[in-house]
């Protein structure tokens, strides 16, 4: 898979004076390798890696093995250049130069998902992104959740819909 696959789920996202995406996608699956994390890359720009339709996303976000050292993955993060704004129960969040917020994600229930992840090669970058199957599960379990705001659990299910192939023709627009 060409890096233009990751290019365009950026320029889909980018706003003026906008974060890189890119670097710090780079930058953050750099730090995992460096920490010796297991992880796969989740969320918005996995779905339009999976589904192969560019999606506007306001961060990205990776599952982590919930037993991750978090100290030496935070060390690995800031010697990358990210800054942890946040620590909560179940996630991490850190801030990359250039202003693009990730997220790591720790869940029992996403270890086997990481597990089970495939390297997918974007140019010189190789990436470990969670499977189309995988990523389906995780967006039906947030969208059944029922603390989850409406407006997300709805592009739960959007991106769910994309992933199983309902996606627009070229000529159909959206």
């Amino acid at each position: 898979m060409g890096r233009h696959v990751l290019q365009a789920i950026a320029d889909v996202t980018r706003r003026e004076h906008a974060p890189d995406k890119l670097d710090a996608i780079d930058a953050a699956a750099g730090a995992l390798r460096d920490a010796g994390v297991a992880y796969a890359l989740i969320g918005g720009v996995a779905v339009g890696i999976r589904s192969g339709v560019p999606r506007a996303t306001l961060d990205v976000d990776f599952a982590i093995a919930t037993t991750a050292d978090r100290d030496v993955t935070t060390a690995a993060f800031v010697a990358r250049g990210l800054r942890r704004t946040g620590v909560f129960a179940h996630s991490m969040n850190f801030v990359h130069a250039s202003g693009e917020p990730v997220q790591l994600a720790f869940d029992p229930e996403f270890d086997a998902m990481i597990a089970r992840a495939e390297t997918v090669a974007f140019g010189a970058l190789q990436l470990r992104v969670v499977t189309r199957e995988d990523l389906i599960a995780m967006k039906r379990r947030a969208a059944a959740d029922p603390r989850r705001r409406r407006s997300k659990a709805l592009r739960d299910q959007a991106d769910i819909a994309l992933l199983e192939g309902d996606v627009p023709g070229p000529d159909e627009g959206w």
